[in-house]
């Protein structure tokens, strides 16, 4: 028997809603709300296809080259993307989670950012999924346990679906006032109003779109929470939240994903893609401070 490629499988259950989070970049590999699957299953084979679900830390999206510069010095990432010689979705992506704690209904799994090529830092990551009435909730705590301060940008990389309905017959809605532009190697080159083609304030059918687009100037209600919704033609609904703290969510579809043939991503992230070159919404986590952040998923019928 073969070793499972994303690792240890946690199991959250409670009366009507269960998870599924892979050992291997803490990812969120199922979830059950009243009998109906939210997240896209792929086979038990393979590793986590597309970034499926796992915790971007300490940036997320890319890095032009993996060069930024900080405090003073000149850093050099490793190449994670070598078809477009950049720095990729951040350093535990591939990285075996450790349990801290677990009951039936809630989990806490820990991994830290070492000191290493490129990041001569170090953070004490958590990550707490806690099951709730209608879906999942998600903390993440970031801790600076190094001797300096460290650029830090979290992002999540969850893909959502609403079980027995084609995925493109779903319709996106997302209430971002400002997209990015990219070049031919996705990384941003400008910040334009939402237009044709990229406007999901009014509600999109995904079949009828071709999305890799960051957003930010959302819509957020008292508790400073954007929401982004998938609706099925019965009305079914699943809405993915964000925190204050998450400024910005990329929204993307794929046809690349094992099993289905298409998929959307709706990804939370506190700083857009290249953070750590431009210092657009780039934290600066001094030493003994925690970044915390949440967001969570909610389906009604």
């Amino acid at each position: 028997m073969t070793a499972d490629p994303t690792g240890h499988r946690f199991v959250l259950r409670s009366a009507n809603v269960s998870a599924e989070i892979a050992q291997v970049g803490a990812a969120l590999r199922a979830l059950t709300v009243d009998g109906v699957d939210l997240v896209p299953r792929y086979p038990d084979d393979v590793p986590t296809p597309a970034a499926s679900g796992v915790v971007l830390v300490p940036w997320p999206n890319r890095i032009r080259d993996g060069r930024y510069r900080f405090d003073g010095a000149d850093l050099q990432l490793a190449i994670s993307e070598p078809k477009f010689g950049n720095a990729s979705h951040g350093l535990l992506r591939f990285a075996a989670y450790q349990p801290i704690e677990q009951t039936e209904e809630r989990l806490v799994l820990g991994a830290d950012v070492v000191p290493q090529t490129g990041y001569p830092f170090h953070l004490r990551t958590r990550v707490t999924f806690t099951l709730q009435a209608d879906g999942l909730h998600v903390a993440h705590d970031i801790e600076n346990v190094g001797a300096s301060t460290a650029p830090v940008a979290l992002g999540v990389h969850p893909y959502l679906q609403i079980g027995g309905v084609d995925t493109a017959d779903l319709v996106v809605h997302s209430s971002g006032t400002t997209t990015l532009v990219l070049d031919d190697r996705n990384i941003p080159v400008d910040e334009v109003p939402v237009g044709a083609g990229t406007d999901l304030r009014d509600g999109v059918r995904l079949g009828d779109a071709a999305l890799d687009n960051g957003y930010r100037g959302m819509e957020r209600d008292a508790e400073g929470r954007a929401r982004h919704t998938l609706t099925a033609p019965d009305g079914a609904r699943v809405e993915l939240w964000q925190d204050e703290g998450f400024r910005w969510a990329q929204v993307f579809t794929t046809d690349r994903y094992p099993g289905h043939p298409l998929a959307v991503a709706i990804e939370p992230m506190t700083a857009p893609a290249n953070a750590f070159a431009t210092g657009d919404d780039l934290e600066h986590l001094e030493c003994g401070g925690i970044l915390h952040r949440e967001w969570g998923v909610r389906f009604t019928a």
